[in-house]
């Protein structure tokens, strides 16, 4: 069979079995170290040791003792949102049994993960007395990176894997938790690479190459836009739950597209603001003295 592909010309697709990945670093009895739980772990302290690195630059709105309740409340606030998020979002049914609670099975929603962060910086903001937007900013950059690290974990562990696709296609792979082991794209991939490292690199040069930060909602502004603009596209490749597949049949689009678009909405909306207001801290022009 393999003789006759070759003989055509018709490329195989890759198998992610013979990559020699498995979900987890190491098993001890029946406790299994997932790389989803390193990625989470991982992306969180990332994110704090950035961010504790931004607030010692000029113009920060906050101080240290700011950034550490941020650490713990955004950490509750990404995996209670989250949580919440894919059982009100995707999976109603979960409320009301013990499966809501089962962490380790899988299941986070990125918008009500970001609902949760919300949740938290505001309020951090309100016991600090700090302006929420600019609090946002500072967050918003250290988000791609982790959620860069998230999807790699999807990867590794085989799941979230996109739509059918030719196998002849470059990047075309077969999954083996995919029970019609047709060939995909790889969209954890893509979304790793558009909604993660692309983003953040964007974000971080915006931070530390302009004087972006000192607009207050610019930088939350271009990572919403960025984020719900990156979900939306690569809906396109990813193969949607199969208890929301109606979705896409009846309106067109999934339910991450359609998510996504008052994302876009909103960041457009707060880029506009933060553009037309003038700069805070200071990089703002000081005002002329009357004589």
């Amino acid at each position: 069979m393999l003789s006759l592909l070759a003989a055509s010309g018709v490329a195989e697709p890759i198998y992610w079995e013979n990559l020699g990945l498995r979900p987890y670093l190491f098993e001890i009895g029946g406790f299994q170290l997932r790389y989803y739980s390193l990625a989470y772990l991982f992306g969180i302290l990332l994110a704090y040791w950035h961010l504790s690195k931004m607030i010692k630059a000029p113009g920060s709105p906050m101080a240290q003792r700011h950034a550490d309740d941020l650490f713990f409340y955004c950490t509750l606030g990404v995996i209670l949102g989250g949580r919440l998020g894919y059982a009100a979002f995707y999976k109603p049914e979960l409320f009301g049994g013990i499966e809501l609670f089962k962490l380790w099975e899988g299941g986070m929603s990125f918008h009500g993960g970001v609902i949760g962060v919300l949740i938290a910086i505001s309020w951090v903001a309100w016991r600090g007395g700090l302006n929420w937007l600019r609090i946002c900013d500072y967050i918003s950059v250290n988000v791609p990176f982790a959620y860069m690290l998230g999807r790699l974990a999807n990867f590794v562990n085989g799941e979230l894997y996109g739509r059918p696709v030719e196998s002849d296609f470059p990047l075309a792979m077969v999954f083996p938790t995919d029970p019609d082991q047709l060939a995909r794209h790889p969209s954890q991939l893509y979304q790793a690479g558009f909604e993660g490292l692309l983003l953040g690199v964007l974000l971080f040069a915006l931070f530390w190459k302009t004087r972006a930060r000192y607009r207050a909602g610019l930088l939350v502004g271009v990572f919403t836009v960025g984020m719900g603009l990156g979900r939306f596209l690569m809906e396109f490749f990813r193969e949607p739950d199969a208890h929301l597949a109606y979705v896409v049949v009846e309106t067109g689009l999934s339910r991450g597209q359609w998510l996504s678009l008052p994302m876009i909405a909103v960041g457009l909306m707060v880029m506009i603001y933060a553009l037309v207001k003038p700069p805070v801290g200071s990089a703002a022009k000081a005002k002329p003295q009357a004589a």
